[in-house]
């Protein structure tokens, strides 16, 4: 077996491979002028199962996963397996308006021309799996590494931002052995919401908030203020794919007393690493 690791999520790719005790290549890429993407796969011939791990997010990720997977079938790999870590475009797996593409669908449709199985890590909407007819898919649960890692931080209560999340804040709080809740937002005017744990008083606990994605980040420091207010300890925020659009990451740092993502998408608080997950994924 083969890791060959494209120009994101790096880290995990060679993480990765010394979980599975594979051969870590790094593909060469470059973009030419006129913005067309490169790539080459730097190896006279490949053989056996071949796992490419590349973002498809930002674009010009996509535009790399798909040459790589080209790349590496024309050098003779017999499998390719694609690890993904931080799947764009899931957002937008309805047609919310008349006129608009599916476009989740078109990059699971053209993901998996060239993909015998393709692993992904807390995909944002489950149902996506649903169009993979070629290639066999995996979902992969970044909560069980989240949890080893804030093990040492005596977190005593793990919260998720809505009831929407509370299966991913409760495998991670069953991670850590501790208790586990949701926050519920109540509207006070147009401009400040309430944010208060459904259940469980956070006052003078450890809390630790999970989410799948941290964006603007305005909903952690939000609840952040609120959870310290009500005499929380400490707050700490972890989430899977850490976008930190703008100054967010920035701004989360002045307010959470620790901040760590999974090395999906690579940044100063990647610290995470979900390559014990995925080379159980793989190994299926």
């Amino acid at each position: 077996m083969i890791v060959i690791g494209g120009s994101a999520s790096t880290n995990l790719a060679k993480d990765l491979a010394s979980k599975l005790n594979a051969e870590y290549v790094q593909a060469t890429t470059k973009t030419f002028p006129d913005g067309e993407t490169y790539a080459r796969i730097e190896r006279e011939a490949l053989r056996g199962e071949v796992v490419i791990v590349q973002n498809s997010y930002p674009n010009d990720k996509l535009i790399e996963l798909l040459l790589l997977q080209d790349a590496a079938i024309g050098l003779g790999a017999e499998k390719v397996t694609c690890v993904i870590p931080y799947f764009g475009y899931a957002r937008q797996d309805e047609r919310f308006n008349r006129g608009e593409p599916l476009s989740a669908k078109v990059m699971v449709d053209h993901i998996q021309m060239n993909a015998d199985k393709v692993v992904l890590v807390d995909i944002h909407s489950p149902e996506i799996m649903e169009w993979f007819k070629k290639a066999k898919v995996y979902d992969v649960h970044a909560a069980p590494c989240v949890g080893d890692y804030f093990k040492e931080y005596g977190v005593d209560l793990v919260l998720a931002p809505d009831e929407g999340a509370l299966r991913r804040a409760g495998w991670t709080a069953e991670r850590l052995g501790v208790d586990w809740d949701y926050l519920v937002k109540t509207r006070l005017s147009g401009t400040h919401v309430h944010m208060t744990p459904k259940n469980i008083d956070a006052k003078d606990r450890k809390v630790l908030i999970v989410d799948d994605i941290i964006s603007t980040g305005g909903t952690i420091v939000a609840a952040t203020e609120e959870l310290k207010r009500l005499g929380a300890r400490s707050v700490m925020a972890a989430c899977t794919h850490g976008l930190f659009v703008g100054n967010a990451l920035d701004n989360l740092k002045k307010y959470v007393d620790k901040l760590a993502c999974a090395n999906t998408l690579e940044s100063e608080v990647s610290q995470i690493s979900v390559a014990p997950e995925v080379a159980k994924a793989i190994l299926q």
